[in-house]
């Protein structure tokens, strides 16, 4: 999700402690490598499509608790404090000496969503980089950051780091929390967050778990936003009136395939068409023109519109096709 800033610390604070020694628990058979193999990095899902952890790669799909999170009290709490919609949430690992390769997130689920973060086990020396600024997430500390920017992660230290990582649309209570949140330009003063300490006994915290991800066939109306918002991230380019010409050509056809089919299958074939004569007509141009965040256009329209509508043989959508590289690395 695009922030006005690159990080924002939200008031709330955590036992690190009392987390590690929660995850401490869970047998090391539980972690999952990097979808796409990125070295260093591993995952422990705790809320994943059905609950079932051998999904926590998937985008689509009811969002519920894996067996690890059931058993986990102080993690539910900490979720609960959040007071979001709870989309797919896991324990990040990244071992000593690797790093989180520069990217940013251009799949839709992510730029639906913000994501949160929780450092677990980390060290003051690990640095977390998101357009072009560079800051540490101390333990407890509770942050979320702009997965539009360029974002890169160093641990630069022998020992892993480890955050959990929430997926979320937000909630009015969410909202509350960013809105009374620290962007990470503003000095600390007076600004102090909230303790949530571990309660032993205390109630069971109410977690609500996203059901649908994304609609497909995408609307007219989110299909538009999207091509708009695209549009005016892109920086000048001599063929970025060529690409838009064709955007809004694709956003006109979309709508009267909408008015007249909606959701109902029997127009999904038509949409499908459209969409893969879109993908193949803009993307010459497309794929020359900059957004402002270093990938280009056609990436970008790729990653918000790659589901528009889904094709019934088609893989769930995973992480492991989500990225966007800079534009000179993908040169």
């Amino acid at each position: 999700m695009k922030l006005p800033v690159p990080f924002i610390q939200l008031p709330l604070s955590f036992d690190a402690q009392a987390l590690a020694a929660e995850i401490a628990a869970f047998d090391e058979s539980l972690w999952r490598p990097h979808p796409t193999g990125m070295a260093g990095n591993s995952a422990l899902p705790l809320a994943a499509v059905d609950g079932d952890p051998a999904r926590g790669d998937s985008l689509e799909g009811p969002m519920r608790p894996t067996p690890a999170l059931q058993r986990s009290p102080y993690l539910r709490q900490v979720l609960g404090s959040l007071g979001a919609v709870l989309g797919r949430i896991r324990l990040m690992r990244l071992s000593g000496r690797a790093e989180v390769e520069e990217h940013v997130d251009l799949d839709y689920y992510w730029n639906e969503r913000v994501r949160v973060h929780v450092p677990i086990v980390t060290q003051p020396t690990v640095r977390f980089s998101c357009g072009g600024t560079q800051i540490n997430m101390a333990e407890g500390e509770c942050w979320i950051f702009d997965t539009w920017r360029m974002h890169h992660v160093l641990n630069d230290a022998d020992r892993a780091r480890v955050h959990l990582v929430v997926d979320s649309i937000g909630g009015p209570p969410f909202w509350d929390l960013v809105n009374a949140g620290r962007p990470h330009t503003m000095p600390k003063g007076n600004w102090s967050p909230r303790r949530v300490a571990p309660q032993a006994g205390a109630p069971e915290p109410v977690l609500a778990f996203e059901s649908v991800n994304s609609q497909s066939p995408m609307s007219y109306w989110e299909l538009r936003d999207h091509v708009t918002f695209l549009l005016g991230e892109a920086e000048p380019h001599p063929r970025l009136q060529e690409a838009a010409q064709l955007a809004g050509l694709f956003v006109r056809h979309w709508q009267a395939l909408w008015f007249r089919h909606g959701a109902d299958e029997a127009g999904l074939r038509e949409y499908r068409d459209l969409l893969a004569g879109f993908f193949a007509r803009i993307g010459p141009a497309a794929s020359e023109v900059p957004l402002r965040n270093g990938v280009d256009l056609g990436a970008a329209l790729r990653g918000l519109l790659g589901r528009a509508v889904r094709r019934p043989d088609a893989a769930p959508a995973s992480e492991e096709t989500s990225r966007g590289a800079p534009r000179a690395a993908r040169a």
